[in-house]
């Protein structure tokens, strides 16, 4: 049975104790924190600016190149189909491609600040 009401005066507290808001803003301002940003954003942004106009040819390829689109590739595959699988191959690796840059570069830095920060508290 689970109540609402709070722990009696001079319990210890039982969760884990947690950062100040002063020590997560300084932390933000800190050279670890921009360089952790910065490994984000140069690997995110031109990835995403990439896909989405790979995406964004894709569908005007289908609205003003139907004759192109419609040219057979293998027997009954167009090049509308094969674009149109390479989406999802391209997503796939994407996805594959952010997941190790975050084990080896990412994630790392991450723990490091994160470590930092529990050890100050």
């Amino acid at each position: 049975m689970a109540t609402d009401a709070p722990p009696p005066e001079g319990t210890p507290p039982t969760g884990p104790v947690q950062p100040t808001t002063e020590a997560f803003v300084a932390e933000q301002s800190s050279p670890e924190f921009a360089d952790l940003r910065r490994s984000y954003r140069s690997f995110a942004f031109p990835l995403t600016i990439a896909f989405v106009t790979w995406y964004l040819l894709y569908v005007l390829l289908c609205n003003y190149a139907g004759g192109f689109m419609a040219t057979k590739v293998v027997g009954n595959i167009n090049m509308a189909l094969v674009l149109g699988l390479a989406q999802f191959a391209t997503t796939f690796l994407i996805a594959w491609l952010y997941s190790r840059h975050a084990a080896t570069k990412l994630d790392p830095k991450a723990e490091a600040i994160k470590s930092r920060m529990e050890a100050d508290v």
